[in-house]
């Protein structure tokens, strides 16, 4: 009796949009089976290291592609770690897992379905394209039973015990009648040369009573010579271990000699992925020993601020029986990643000299790029060399740090920032008007690592870097406006913080500011105000929040009239109303919300209104 299991809602309209959408390069899911196919193959190759008697049955891996033109069927088998019924339903009866539906969604906003797929690991499904239906019949290698699956890609699939022989899966398309050249091995041989000439496994074209035949070259494009390999070659073997369809921004080949040989084939893709910032996002390099797969899950291999790293990595000086455990605490792995990183920064470098090139990059991974100033140590300072940034000096164009020291006075030692939600709002912080006076130069830094990374890196070439709620002693400087009296300045500061005690800590007068009466900040070395609303915002717990500290501008004739009517004793209630405006001022300024936006709203109104009757 079959199982009739329906696909999941979001795995149907997945489906739909890949199927009916207008796709340029339907070859494409050819290259997704025998990919496939590659991994099986991989995955018992690696099992056999220490389960021997599971393989021995399975003889020589292979992938075979078997044409029917008189039943217009293709088929695609091979002899790897197959699948039992817990395996189909868990890989071909969900898609992308938490990715589904915003793969949904983003397909449905763009036409480009083709670059989409690549993304969201759903390569098997491309093959509903070219065909009505699919069937697959599987055992997994150490057991005896054996399933079949078949779904016509549209109300679910169909799982029920079959019989197989020996391990592996053999999946067979049964073609729409339109799709009769995948059938013709001509055009087959076209497809695999173009695609998978690569696959360390021999691709065998099962021509009937006329025999085999083997149309790729079967091997292992990072041991070859660079100067024998070409672009295009490059871009399929990407495709190939990426699952992606953008092309490589950047391709690095390398073999390292020495203590230690290794070979490494690492790509960055021209694009960033969907699941870039999920929580258990990991490394994508394969650690190969002696051309044999053993591992796509070694989190030691590649640090996580380089997660986007597409690539394998090859090595002889490994012992092929080591299990991943030892991997993990192997000093052999340590050396390898850290000649990997020092490489791959390196490359870096390079590319960054040309702005307009690296910023495509550094849009689309630089926000992790930068993890890598907070968690490693040793190349902290390398990793900031390559980072742009925003700042005060030019809205079109990011900045690194050594093109701002280059621009910074003789009088400035430090590299200022300030962080934030959003950069427009940054711009327009009271906090920056003793800067721009100044002509200090200011980072403007609005992504959440920021609010960490400047805490291990203190100083970069010389210069402290420092927030600017840090920069009192060195904003003073001789300015000829009229000053409040001191003495009345102290009475309105007391007055203001015993008025306004449950939202702020202290007031007290600062430098900092030139146009603004007043500006919101926290006491130096406390959480920003930043943090804290991203700390809110993910219903972190705020049990330590920082003290607000409400800053007046001494110069500011609204402040210095204020502190006139303090001192003086005058209208206590038209000076706590506007008090409570400064304070709202300030929060509005800083990104903050208002306690009472009704009562700042009317009492702005009525300021107004005041403002055109006098006029």
């Amino acid at each position: 009796m079959a199982d009739k299991i329906a696909f999941q809602a979001d795995v149907s309209k997945m489906l739909d949009i890949v199927i009916n959408s207008l796709y340029s390069e339907k070859q494409i899911f050819l290259r997704e089976l025998i990919s496939n196919a590659s991994d099986a193959c991989d995955k018992l190759k690696y099992l056999a290291l220490t389960h021997p008697d599971i393989a021995k049955a399975s003889g020589a891996f292979k992938i075979v592609l078997k044409p029917d033109e008189k039943e217009l069927t293709l088929s695609v088998s091979d002899n790897g770690i197959g699948m039992n019924k817990e395996d189909l339903i868990a890989h071909l009866g969900t898609i992308a897992k938490s990715g589904t539906a915003e793969f949904v969604k983003n397909a449905s906003d763009n036409g480009s379905v083709c670059e989409l797929i690549g993304q969201f690991g759903v390569g098997f499904y491309s093959a509903f394209m070219v065909a009505d239906k699919v069937e697959i019949i599987t055992r997994k290698a150490g057991e005896d039973k054996a399933w079949k699956w078949s779904s016509n890609g549209i109300d679910g699939f169909e799982i029920v015990e079959a019989k197989k022989d020996t391990n592996g899966t053999d999946i067979k398309l049964f073609l729409k009648k339109d799709e009769k050249n995948y059938v013709d091995t001509i055009y087959l041989r076209q497809i695999v040369r173009t695609y998978s000439d690569h696959i360390a496994y021999p691709i065998v074209l099962d021509l009937g009573k006329a025999g085999e035949e083997t149309i790729n070259t079967g091997s292992a494009l990072w041991t070859r010579n660079k100067a024998e390999i070409t672009e295009d070659q490059y871009k399929e073997f990407y495709h190939h271990i990426s699952h992606n369809f953008d092309d490589p921004w950047l391709t690095l080949h390398f073999k390292a000699e020495g203590n230690i040989e290794y070979t490494g084939l690492l790509f960055i893709p021209s694009n960033a992925p969907y699941d870039l910032f999920q929580p258990d996002k990991k490394n994508s390099l394969k650690l190969y020993i002696n051309k044999v797969f053993i591992s796509d899950k070694l989190e030691e291999l590649m640090p996580n601020y380089l997660r986007f790293v597409k690539g394998i990595i090859d090595s002889a000086d490994l012992p092929l029986n080591i299990s991943r455990e030892m991997l993990q605490h192997s000093a052999l792995i340590e050396k390898i990643k850290a000649g990997t990183i020092s490489r791959l920064l390196k490359e870096l470098q390079k590319r960054a000299k040309n702005y307009d090139d690296y910023i495509k990059f550094w849009n689309n991974f630089g926000i992790v790029l930068k993890e890598g100033i907070y968690e490693d140590f040793k190349n902290r300072e390398e990793i900031a060399a390559i980072s742009y940034f925003h700042t005060t000096q030019d809205e079109n164009k990011l900045t690194t740090l050594d093109e701002y020291i280059s621009r910074c006075d003789k009088e400035q030692k430090s590299i200022y920032y300030i962080t934030g939600d959003d950069i427009k709002i940054m711009r327009n912080n009271p906090q920056l008007e003793a800067f721009k006076q100044k002509g200090w130069e200011v980072l403007l830094l609005c992504d959440p690592i920021d609010e960490f990374w400047p805490q291990v890196l203190p100083n970069y070439k010389g210069y402290a870097v420092k927030h600017i709620s840090q920069a009192d002693a060195d904003m003073s400087w001789k300015r000829e406006e009229k000053k409040a009296d001191e003495g009345a300045l102290g009475k309105l500061c007391e007055f203001m913080q015993k008025l306004l005690s449950a939202e702020v800590g202290k007031v007290t007068p600062t430098e900092k500011l030139t146009t603004s009466p007043v500006s919101l900040t926290v006491e130096g070395g406390q959480m920003s105000l930043h943090l804290e609303r991203l700390m809110r915002n993910h219903q972190q717990q705020t049990a330590f929040a920082s003290t607000r500290i409400l800053e007046l501008n001494p110069y500011h004739p609204l402040i210095i009239k204020l502190a006139d009517m303090v001192m003086e004793d005058k209208n206590k209630a038209k000076v706590e109303e506007i008090a409570k405006i400064l304070l709202d001022q300030a929060k509005v300024a800083e990104g903050e919300a208002i306690s009472d936006p009704s009562f700042y709203a009317e009492k702005i109104s009525q300021y107004i209104l005041k403002d055109i009757t006098a006029a």
